[in-house]
């Protein structure tokens, strides 16, 4: 399998625009809302150099980053369910044309809870974007999953640390929860401090999905301006920020997760679901809108890309 490492056109442009500013967005007809955390962009090293760190965080190396929006928190029940269930929105008549999960066939929660404000799991990479694909239909804006630099970046938010905050892991409860303060199961976003960017969860709860094919020298190869891959092989895809499960030495910025077929091990059905995980109960996702608009054309082309694997 080849890989091509590309700095999409619309990812490197620069926002200019005043409005550039955290916003709320309320789902019409609903209470539901999320909010979008504006990340001003610049220059940052991505990688570690601790004692603690993987070969596949390294090297190190300098990465600019344009502007965009990050989700403040993990996307939760409230604001999947609009999408899963098919509820139709006052202002959208039309069908959206963006294929659906299929019905959950078994409680893939394993009975950690289903409240509106915990976050959504259990699903594949490819139903995370498709998620953002609907975002997109419903709002005019696009959405997607955040590369693995555009994550680490504001995981770091600011620090040059593994941790953006005192390295112990007594801190790192009052930041996340992992195996020492989840209880084994995952909890509503939210519940522990942000980090200096406003950003919750990052460390721990659920590990999230990034949009990047993972490859272990994928440092030693990226571009400098806002790095991405295009995708190959269904495995493995990045995911990051450790989950409940883990041990407070996987809850770090810059370790990198790679998608297992294990992950859905238990699914009966043959072929295998594209869109659930029966194992991946901890892997969620976040959301990302870069801070300049790419044209119809370059949206369509990129959910095709990224959504025919």
């Amino acid at each position: 399998m080849k890989w091509v490492f590309v700095t999409l056109s619309f990812l490197s442009s620069i926002a200019t625009a005043q409005d550039f500013k955290s916003y709320q967005y309320t789902f019409p007809g609903t209470a539901v809302t999320f909010k979008m955390i504006a990340v001003k962009g610049g220059s940052f090293t991505i990688g570690s150099n601790s004692m603690v760190k993987e070969a596949d965080e390294t090297p190190q190396k300098k990465i600019e980053i344009s502007p965009f929006w990050i989700g403040e928190k993990e996307v939760t029940f409230s604001e999947w369910d609009i999408f899963f269930k098919n509820m139709d929105l006052p202002q959208a008549k039309n069908i959206d044309g963006v294929t659906r999960p299929t019905p959950q066939y078994i409680d893939l929660t394993w009975g950690m809870g289903r409240q509106p404000n915990q976050p959504v799991n259990s699903m594949s990479q490819q139903t995370a974007m498709m998620y953002c694909k609907w975002l997109y239909t419903k709002t005019g804006l696009f959405y997607r999953l955040p590369t693995e630099a555009e994550w680490e970046f504001a995981c770091k938010s600011g620090t040059t640390t593994d941790r953006p905050f005192n390295d112990s892991p007594e801190k790192l409860k009052e930041y996340g929860y992992f195996k020492d303060n989840s209880d084994g199961k995952f909890q509503p976003v939210g519940g522990k401090k942000p980090n200096a960017w406003g950003l919750y969860d990052m460390l721990g709860n659920l590990s999230e999905w990034t949009i990047d094919q993972y490859l272990p020298d994928y440092y030693s190869k990226i571009a400098a301006n806002n790095p991405i891959t295009t995708p190959g092989a269904k495995y493995p895809r990045t995911v990051r920020g450790g989950s409940y499960l883990d041990g407070a030495e996987e809850l770090r910025c810059t370790n990198r997760i790679p998608s297992e077929a294990s992950w859905n091990q238990r699914d009966p059905q043959i072929p295998k679901s594209r869109w659930w995980l029966t194992d991946g109960m901890f892997v969620g996702f976040r959301i990302v809108r870069p801070a300049v608009q790419p044209s119809k054309e370059e949206i369509e082309k990129f959910y095709n890309l990224y959504l025919k694997n």
